[in-house]
């Protein structure tokens, strides 16, 4: 059953993939669906073995590499940590799947796009059920290579094209990270695997590597390494501008990719690593710090994108933030408990903010938009609910993780410990609260109820989409509604063993007992930022021209809407000075000018200088010829005596032999 929930996905995108031709439309949806909904019940089981009672897997295959004096194994650990992520994972792929048979029926390559979204699942579950670092690394990568795949599905379009290889590039610069990460564990530990690291961890508390006059710290450079990796793979700031090109692939992608796959990756491999960051104080700072500037610059940036999936898709980046900063407050099961909130509303909104874009002819600029509310009243029921979820609006799922979340910054700050970066953590994080029900009542009033902008051939070919699609919805409403109140005991609940063994905090910054007794005014405040962002939305909404008229007198709303430049400065100061550097130096200069000198095009130049120069010689007269010939073996024999004796013997030999 255990390796089985692996393989499935593996199947069923050879099979999609190879026979999808033969097996048309209904064969590959059939397939497909049917292998994701046998792997969602197998996690479900896997889910209730492991983590109700207790229990841990792990399944040693077979040697896989064996080298001197390391081994490393093909193994499978299944956790709970596994098992919350199996079921996240598969449930998001089984809707997607579903939703995709709805979506692109009409598309000419159905076939190929399912297989790459089982192949996408396929390295997701390899990531998250290794046993060592080696083999999470091979799922790391093969999920940055779909995400191209799938990113650029509609290659003809070069925004797509362009969208795919920005992706490709960033990821593979955090992947360096990883990859240093990697080297740095097997030189000094001689081993990949998670048990043996978490075991020897202790030990390498005190251990620092000295360069010159300078020591530091092992666990902090591993720390460090690892944590790049998940900044690149879940966009956080610095490596964040590759997510909301990634709009560019079909809806269906961007649901799985945001809530279930590849941007929760980073987050997974911090909480997995938790018994080693732990012991790194400033890793654990640089958490915080860059995770809090996620939340916030993400959450500031979406009010003023005018996409409906970039909207959504900097959404993703802003909870991402949370996570990544709860990891740094060592509040690694919240961090997890909001990721398992964030996959199911954060599903609904892609899926949803898709269903909309179907009706509306693939529009996707919401000022384009308005008054849908008559036309696709479903529709807009789901996506007011995905968005209450994700405000954090009180007992709907996003409440229980993301203010539990602030709550906890809350705590930092209050004490002498951890002030500065509680104090960052705790503001900056409250601010985008403020930031998130601005755009996020936005998009509602744009999209649903303000005055229409569309044509008229538009208005009239608008409709909700199929059965099949709205109970999908419908099932994730219900699940983003009830799953923060069904699995906060499972999560965080006090006395509770869930995390045992798994997921290590340091004594000093435990303050789960202490959460229950904050300040109840201070609990509040989230949810009145929340409440003063709706109420500046709703304001804003009714005074729009003259919101318009101020958004144009401020060139610094400009910088804002330009995403702060980022794009900019990376083309400007990094992507085309290594470009005209390529150019200028590599290809001008060393392929086209010194390594084809020497090489083919030198050759026949010389070939052609001697060719010219042997005309000459070529007079025509019997006497000169014989004379060169004469010269020429006089020449040779002198040489071949003198140098070359054997070789002078040997032809003579052969010429003998030849003559006879």
């Amino acid at each position: 059953m255990y390796l089985l929930i692996i393989l499935l996905p593996l199947f069923s995108s050879l099979t999609t993939g190879f026979y999808g031709r033969f097996l048309g439309f209904y064969g590959s949806s059939l397939i497909s669906s049917l292998f994701m909904l046998v792997n969602f019940i197998l996690s479900l089981l896997i889910f209730f073995e492991i983590g109700f009672n207790n229990y841990i897997i792990f399944i040693d295959l077979f040697s896989w590499i064996i080298s001197n004096n390391f081994l490393i194994q093909w193994n499978f650990l299944f956790d709970k940590i596994t098992s919350v992520m199996l079921v996240i994972v598969t449930f998001i792929s089984f809707v997607v799947h579903i939703y995709s048979i709805d979506y692109m029926k009409f598309d000419p390559h159905f076939s190929r796009f399912m297989s790459f979204l089982s192949i996408f699942t396929f390295f997701m579950l390899i990531l998250i059920t290794a046993g060592n670092l080696l083999q999470l690394f091979l799922g790391w990568e093969g999920v940055g290579l779909v995400s191209y795949l799938l990113i650029n599905f509609w290659f003809t379009r070069l925004s797509a094209s362009k969208a795919g290889c920005k992706a490709l590039i960033l990821n593979r610069i955090g992947d360096l990270g990883l990859i240093a990460s990697i080297i740095f564990l097997l030189v000094f530990l001689k081993t990949l695997d998670f048990n043996i690291i978490f075991s020897l961890t202790p030990l390498l508390s005190t251990f620092y590597l000295t360069y010159f006059s300078f020591s530091i710290h092992y666990l902090s450079i591993i720390s460090f390494l690892l944590i790049i990796g998940a900044i690149g793979k879940s966009a956080q700031l610095g490596l964040h501008t590759w997510l909301p090109d990634a709009m560019e692939g079909p809806t269906p992608v961007s649901a799985l990719l945001h809530a279930a796959t590849m941007v929760t990756a980073g987050v997974f491999l911090i909480v997995r690593f938790s018994p080693l960051i732990e012991f790194s104080t400033n890793a654990l700072n640089f958490l915080i710090v860059i995770g809090s500037l996620t939340a916030f610059f993400a959450a500031f940036t979406g009010i003023f994108q005018h996409d409906i999936k970039k909207i959504i898709a900097y959404s993703t980046c802003s909870q991402l933030g949370y996570m990544i900063f709860c990891c740094g407050l060592s509040c690694y099961n919240i961090s997890l408990f909001h990721l398992f909130n964030h996959a199911f509303f954060k599903a609904l909104l892609f899926l949803s903010a898709g269903s909309v874009i179907h009706a509306i002819k693939s529009e996707q600029d919401i000022r384009r938009m308005g008054s849908l509310v008559s036309f696709l009243p479903l529709t807009y029921i789901f996506m007011l609910i995905g968005s209450l979820t994700l405000i954090g609006f009180p007992f709907f799922s996003g409440f229980y993780s993301k203010d539990f979340i602030l709550e906890i910054a809350n705590l930092h700050r209050n004490t002498n410990l951890n002030f500065t970066f509680g104090f960052f953590a705790c503001w900056l994080g409250t601010i985008s609260t403020f930031f998130t029900s601005f755009y996020s009542f936005r998009l509602i009033y744009l999209i649903f109820i303000n005055n229409n902008n569309s044509n008229k051939n538009t208005c009239s070919n608008i409709f909700e989409s199929s059965n099949l699609v709205l109970f999908l919805l419908l099932l994730l409403t219900f699940i983003s509604v009830f799953a923060g109140y069904l699995f906060k005991e499972f999560f965080i609940g006090l006395g509770v063993d869930t995390w045992n063994n798994l997921i290590f905090y340091s004594p000093q910054n435990n303050y789960f007992v202490e959460a229950e007794f904050l300040n109840l005014n201070l609990k509040w405040v989230p949810f009145l930022f929340t409440f003063f962002g709706f109420l500046l939305t709703t304001l804003l909404n009714l005074i729009t021209t003259k919101f318009l008229k101020f958004i144009n007198n401020y060139s610094f709303l400009f910088f804002i809407n330009k995403k702060w430049y980022f794009d900019y400065f990376y083309n400007k100061f990094i992507v085309y000075p290594l470009l005209n550097f390529s150019y200028v130096f590599t290809y001008k200069n060393l392929d086209r000018g010194f390594i084809e000198l020497i090489g083919p095009v030198g050759v026949i130049l010389v070939l052609k200088k001697i060719s010219k120069k042997l005309i000459y010689i070529q007079s025509g007269q019997l006497t000169h010829y014989i004379f060169l010939i004469v010269f020429v073996l006089v020449l040779l024999n002198n040489f071949l005596i003198l140098f070359y004796v054997p070789i002078y013997l040997f032809i003579i030999f052969f010429i003998l032999i030849f003559y006879i």
